[in-house]
C-alpha cells in the first residue's frame, strides 16, 4: 500500500515510516518538520499528497497537557481541524482506510473498583485533597477506598482536559467519516509512548522525556503526587508495528474500532523514573515532591487484550530494556 503518514517526520510517525517500509509499503512523509507547507490544516496541501494514496496513518497531532486552556484554541485546530479537513480531502480522493493516533487520556480516570458498591467512576480530584496529599480517588458513594485496575475500550469516554477532549472528538469526526463514505477507521489509544527520538524540553513532551532530559542535565527526576500513580509505558516500536498491523487488517466498515495499546505491564511513575535513572548512570536518585497538575489522572492502565485477540499484534520491548535504550538514546 501507498499510505500517508502524516506527522511521519515526528517522534511516533517517523518509527510508524520505517515499520512502513520494513514491511514493504510505500510511505509518503506529511510533516511540518520537513516542509513548512505540510499543514494538514491546508486543504489544498492536503488534497495534493492524497494523490495515489491507499490509505491514511495520521499522526499529525498537538500532544501533552500543555498550559491548561491558555492553548486550547490551539489544540482544537491542529487536532480537530486538522482532522476534519484530512477527512473531508480523504472523502473526495477517495481513500477509504484510516488509522488514527488515539490516545487513553480519553478515559480520564481509569477503572476503579469499591468493596462495596462494585465498579465505580471517580469525579475529577480537588484541589484542597491534593494540597493535602491525599492523591487516591475515594468511591463517590461511600468515600471508601478504590482498587485501580484495566479499563477496556467499551468504558465511557471522561476526557479531563483539553488535549484528551481533542482525541476524542478525533475519533467521533473519523467515525462520520467512515459511516458517510464506507471506509475503516482503526483509533490506537495510546498510553505513555516512549522510546528514541521522543520530544525534550518542551511543556507537550511525555514525563518520561521530562525524566531523561533533567538525568542529562545532571538533576534528579522531579516526581509529581506520591509517584505511585500507575501507567502503563509502551515503547514506540511496539506501537509501530501496531500501526502496521491495524492497517493491514480488515477492520468493520462504516465505523471506528478502537484498540488500547499498551504494553500490558503497568508501572508507576515513581518506578519509571527509578529505572530510567538506574539505566542512565545510577548516580542520580528521582526526587518526590508531593507536587501535581490538577489535569492529571491518578491512574490509567488499560487492557490491550482486543489488540492481540482480534489482530494479532503483541509488544516485544520489555520494560527494563526499553528504559535502558531510551536512557542512552
Amino acid at each position: 500500500m501507498r499510505v500517508l503518514v502524516t506527522g511521519g517526520a515526528g517522534f511516533i510517525g517517523s518509527h510508524v515510516v520505517e515499520a512502513l517500509a520494513a514491511r514493504g509499503h510505500e510511505p509518503v512523509v506529511f510533516d511540518l518538520r520537513e516542509d513548512p507547507g505540510a499543514d494538514v490544516r491546508d486543504p489544498v496541501a492536503v488534497a495534493r499528497v492524497l494523490f495515489g494514496v491507499d490509505a491514511v496513518c495520521h499522526q499529525a497531532a498537538m500532544v501533552g497537557l500543555g498550559d491548561g486552556v491558555a492553548d486550547a484554541a490551539e489544540y482544537v485546530s491542529r487536532n480537530d481541524l486538522g482532522t476534519a479537513v484530512l477527512l473531508s480531502a480523504m472523502a473526495d480522493a477517495g481513500v477509504r482506510r484510516l488509522v488514527l493516533a488515539g490516545s487513553m487520556v480519553v478515559y480520564g480516570e481509569g477503572r476503579y473498583v469499591c468493596d462495596r458498591h462494585g465498579v465505580v467512576r471517580p469525579g475529577p480530584r480537588d484541589a484542597a485533597d491534593l494540597d493535602a496529599g491525599r492523591f487516591e480517588p475515594m468511591c463517590p458513594q461511600c468515600g471508601r477506598e478504590l482498587a485501580p485496575g484495566l479499563v477496556g475500550e467499551d468504558a465511557p469516554a471522561d476526557p479531563r482536559n483539553v488535549y484528551a477532549t481533542t482525541k476524542l472528538a478525533q475519533e467521533h469526526l473519523s467515525a462520520a467519516w467512515a459511516r458517510s463514505t464506507g471506509g475503516t477507521a482503526v483509533s490506537l489509544r495510546y498510553h505513555n509512548v516512549y522510546g528514541p527520538r521522543m520530544p525534550r524540553d518542551t511543556p507537550y513532551a511525555g514525563v518520561a522525556s521530562f525524566f531523561r532530559s533533567a538525568l542529562a542535565r545532571g538533576e534528579a527526576p522531579r516526581v509529581f503526587e506520591d509517584g505511585l500513580q500507575r501507567r502503563d509505558f509502551v515503547h514506540v516500536r511496539d506501537v509501530a508495528a501496531a500501526n502496521v498491523v491495524a492497517l493491514e487488517a480488515e477492520t468493520a466498515v462504516g465505523a471506528v474500532t478502537a484498540y488500547n495499546t499498551g504494553s500490558g505491564v503497568p508501572h508507576t511513575v515513581g518506578e519509571m523514573a527509578g529505572a530510567l535513572a538506574t539505566a542512565y548512570d545510577g548516580g542520580i536518585e528521582p526526587i518526590v515532591t508531593g507536587e501535581y497538575r490538577l489535569g492529571d489522572v491518578r491512574h490509567i492502565t488499560a487492557d490491550s487484550s482486543r489488540l492481540r485477540e482480534e489482530l494479532g499484534w503483541k509488544p516485544e520491548v520489555g520494560f527494563e530494556e526499553g528504559m535502558m535504550e531510551f536512557a542512552r538514546a
